[in-house]
């Protein structure tokens, strides 16, 4: 039995550190709902609790993405270069004559290939994932720019479903959280339950090993970062039924760092193999109250970026020291 699946067997008995590192965020996360629910006055509102749920449903798909990725030994800093570039197109396409649904089908086209693009220069080429993810990010973003020449594009409207998904209520529940939610489900079973899923944990644990034993290692690197992709895509697409339209600038902004302080705080190693979407569930938690209460009490941007950089540095290093880079690691470049 490999390390990854040790790890796992162990988690679901309840006896592994990663439980532990889960309890403990969790704890922090009620810690902090309790904290800023008798401190601060606007929190424990209806609709603040409401905006915190939605903005954390479009930070956890995005976690739930770039997880995907970390558990395979990867990272994937294109993520929001091609959700904001991928549903600006669809948006352009739909101003040019197609219906909208259609233009949703082709930006996925465009993000799928960006995703292929990413995954043969990582698993053809062997270029590093963060050197390629950083490139690919910049390649894209800037195409974009180039073709759209505007910040920002509003959706058609009359846009039903669209409307829905990004502010509709269903049971008292918002329906962002509720598709957040089917999407980590989904991932969920992918990774625990299919073979392409096994394949990934394995590869990530150990891929001289993977290799050699006849896996194929290359094509779940490539499909890794195609369907990270396509959920980035799927998380613009929400964003802009919430906010009616996507804003490319967004790419210049920290989410993506937001999105790996989730995926390490949460829990999954940067040396692969282990974690899953339990462990974004509890690091978008407590991302997500973190963020809102500093909102609420007029924390700079910069006073924010900086308390979240600290918060990340000490995750990171938290994750070297208690899952050391063994010698095959090092040697495989990974990130």
């Amino acid at each position: 039995m490999s390390s990854a699946q040790q790890d796992r067997t162990s988690g679901r008995a309840g006896g592994s550190f990663k439980i532990t590192q889960e309890g403990v965020v969790t704890t922090i996360a009620v810690a902090l709902f309790v904290v800023f629910s008798l401190v601060l006055d606007k929190f424990l509102t209806q609709g603040n609790i409401l905006a915190l749920l939605k903005n954390v449903s479009i930070l956890g798909i995005l976690a739930v993405g770039m997880g995907f990725v970390v558990v395979g030994r990867g990272i994937d800093l294109t993520m929001v270069a091609v959700m904001v570039v991928g549903v600006a197109f669809a948006i352009w396409l739909s101003t040019q004559g197609f219906a909208f649904g259609e233009a949703i089908l082709i930006g996925a086209a465009l993000v799928a290939i960006c995703g292929l693009i990413t995954g043969i220069l990582i698993a053809v080429a062997e270029v590093p994932p963060i050197f390629a993810t950083l490139a690919m990010a910049s390649v894209v973003y800037g195409g974009g720019r180039v073709a759209f020449n505007s910040d920002v594009l509003y959706a058609p409207s009359g846009i039903d479903w669209l409307t829905y998904i990004g502010s509709g209520i269903l049971f008292g529940v918002p329906v962002s959280v509720i598709v957040f939610a089917l999407v980590a489900a989904l991932v969920a079973l992918f990774l625990q339950f299919t073979r392409f899923g096994r394949f990934i944990y394995a590869s990530g644990d150990n891929p001289a090993t993977a290799r050699t034993s006849g896996l194929p290692s290359r094509t779940v690197v490539i499909m890794q970062y195609m369907i990270s992709a396509l959920i980035a895509y799927g998380a613009g697409i929400l964003l802009t039924g919430l906010v009616s339209g996507i804003n490319t600038r967004l790419y210049n902004s920290t989410l993506i760092y937001d999105v790996l302080l989730v995926v390490v705080l949460g829990g999954i190693s940067l040396s692969g193999g282990q974690g899953g979407v339990r462990n974004v569930l509890v690091g978008t938690i407590l991302v997500g109250i973190l963020i809102n209460g500093m909102t609420i009490m007029n924390f700079s941007y910069t006073s924010q970026n900086l308390i979240k950089s600290v918060i990340l540095l000490a995750a990171l290093a938290f994750d070297a020291v208690i899952n050391p880079r063994d010698e095959q690691t090092s040697q495989s470049g990974d990130i």
